[in-house]
């Protein structure tokens, strides 16, 4: 006996009871007076005829004391971590019984969730505490294709039974989950969001215009400057309109700063630059102006950077309609958003999860934690590096902000990741409950060491050999920390990527060259502003009479001015490209 640890011998018959051997990861049981203590097996070692006396027993058991079931008077059971009183020398030792891990596992109480089953008993479900695990922030780590995204979406589907009153947000990097969920989910992408360029602070506007790459200290001044102006004149001119009366203000003298979330005309801030630029003599000074105009006008043009700037210079504060959007704030709307990443330009993703963050922050701090939300981040590790030199340091402060002070405000953090030794260690040290999928990379189960205590430490070692859908769960929301499985998804609820798609293997020539041919014309399309597609002739090609030029015009019809057409032709387009790609089966 030893601290938290003890010594169990183990006698033959024992050794070669079938399920109920006593091998690594199962527990144990020691009567001791009124309590049964718990402990988990976390060695064997084994002892031939030649290094033990007769009589003695065949193996011994190192176990790790977790915690202890008490009884009371009346029979009843109830089990608390720790240990009151430590076993003596000649306590007996035994598999612990079916009865006694569902004592374990349903401490949790109405505030369980099942999100599997225990691998040392399948009959018992796996409960976690709903209020732990997300009160105090939670994480998923695990190698690609180990299940980790079917587990994450099982999880959230017991927590959405669970507190309904729950608001949850999931940055779906991969689109991965927009099927998961049923119409319990609003799906939000390039086609539906609506995020104003001005709702950006100046870190993150920065980001946007330069693409990620290093920004012109001369152009990133001009625009600290003039921002704040183009604000105030918006403001005054909306002023003046509402009440004519009223008098006009210089704009400088409005009090907004670059980051206050006020809206304003983009043309606003074009025209200042520009008149700016016309005060100046020096041809070299007048360039980096120039230079800017150009960025701003490049991005307002691009129809992939819609969601930010269709509406650049029709102006509206559409602040409190994106909150409800982005946050289901009606509280008898769809609980939860998925907020679909991979749809959006690669360049401008990391100041977009930057926003969200923020936002879901700051509505939960000035509304004083009313609106309750899981804040769920998948690929955390790309957003939050270790690294400080990588990424984008606004986005890993945002993500910080809510791991250290969201729970104060009802806003709660879930982590994904499949690499958490690339995570930023202070944002993963918040999360209380831990679960643990299959991993080999070395530097990652280091990590997951540091996170532990001594007493579980030994249960990463079953995570090289996990099984696909396996899991080591522990934590504050875990009643003991314990092998598990997580529930089997229906087939139609498996998290998998939209994009993924399969080409029929008896394509003849003909097919395959049209379906290369839309698939062109829908990447050039991505990228083109104007709708003007015709044949040859001039003329507007005849419908149906070629797959590609329908999926062409489709697409191109998308970049017209009304969004409701836009998305309508993008969905016909998409469609298109599927007849054409199954046309051969058609024959």
């Amino acid at each position: 006996m030893r601290g938290s640890e003890a010594n169990v011998g183990l006698r033959a018959p024992l050794l070669h009871r079938g399920d109920s051997r006593p091998t690594v990861g199962k527990f144990l049981a020691i009567e001791v007076g009124d309590s049964t203590i718990v402990g988990m097996i976390a060695e064997v070692t084994g002892r031939t005829p030649e290094t033990r006396e007769p009589g003695e027993h065949r193996a011994v058991a190192r176990i790790d004391l977790m915690g202890e079931i008490l009884r009371g008077p009346d029979g009843t059971a109830r089990f608390q971590r720790g240990v009151r009183e430590y076993p003596a020398i000649g306590d007996t030792a035994k598999i612990i019984s079916s009865d006694d891990l569902r004592v374990i596992y349903s401490s949790a109480g109405s505030d369980g969730i099942a999100i599997g089953h225990l691998n040392q008993d399948p009959s018992i479900p796996a409960y976690v505490d709903v209020d732990d695990l997300i009160a105090k922030h939670f994480a998923v780590l695990g190698s690609t294709g180990v299940g980790k995204s079917s587990g994450v979406a099982v999880i959230l589907g017991e927590i959405l039974v669970a507190r309904p009153d729950l608001r949850v947000l999931v940055l779906d990097g991969h689109n991965e989950y927009g099927h998961s969920f049923g119409e319990r989910a609003n799906l939000i992408g390039a086609r539906n969001l609506k995020l104003p360029f001005w709702l950006f602070n100046f870190e993150e506007i920065i980001d946007v215009i330069y693409g990620g790459r290093p920004s012109v200290p001369e152009e990133v001044e001009i625009l600290a400057e003039l921002i704040p102006i183009a604000k105030g004149s918006y403001q005054q001119l909306k002023s003046t309109a509402d009440r004519p009366m009223i008098k006009r203000r210089d704009p400088r003298m409005s009090g907004f700063t670059v980051d206050t979330p006020v809206p304003y005309l983009l043309q606003d801030l074009l025209t200042l630059i520009d008149e700016r630029m016309g005060k100046l003599e020096n041809r070299s000074t007048r360039m980096a102006y120039h230079r800017l105009t150009m960025r701003i006008e490049a991005l307002k043009n691009d129809p992939r950077y819609a969601f930010m700037f269709e509406n650049a210079n029709v102006g509206g504060d559409t602040m409190a309609s994106l909150l409800s959007q982005l946050f289901r704030l009606d509280p008898a709307g769809k609980p939860l958003t998925i907020l679909q990443l991979a749809s959006l330009p690669v360049e401008v993703v990391d100041a977009v999860v930057c926003v969200v963050s923020r936002l879901a922050f700051d509505l939960g701090l000035w509304s004083d934690g009313a609106f309750p939300l899981l804040f769920v981040c998948e690929e955390a590790h790309r957003y939050a590096s270790a690294d400080h030199s990588l990424g984008f340091g606004p986005a890993r402060r945002a993500l910080s902000r809510i791991a250290k002070e969201g729970r104060k405000y009802g806003v709660y953090l879930g982590l994904v990741t499949q690499r958490p030794a690339e995570l930023d260690p202070t944002i993963i040290s918040q999360c209380s409950t831990l679960f643990a999928m299959r991993m080999a990379n070395d530097q990652d189960q280091a990590l997951l060491r540091s996170a532990v205590s001594d007493a579980t430490a030994h249960l990463l070692d079953f995570i090289p050999s996990l099984g696909t859908g396996e899991v080591v769960g522990f934590g504050e929301g875990m009643p003991l920390p314990a092998r598990i499985t997580f529930n089997r998804l229906p087939a139609n609820l498996v998290p998998r990527s939209e994009s993924s798609t399969e080409l029929p293997e008896n394509m003849d020539d003909l097919t395959r060259a049209d379906f290369v041919k839309a698939v062109v014309e829908r990447w050039r399309g991505a990228t083109m502003n104007q709708a003007s597609y015709a044949d040859d002739g001039g003329s507007p090609a005849q419908p149906g009479a070629n797959p590609a030029a329908d999926a062409a015009q489709a697409i191109q019809r998308g970049f017209l001015t009304d969004p409701a057409e836009r998305d309508e032709a993008s969905t016909a387009a998409a469609r298109l490209l599927d007849k054409t790609r199954y046309s051969i089966l058609k024959r």
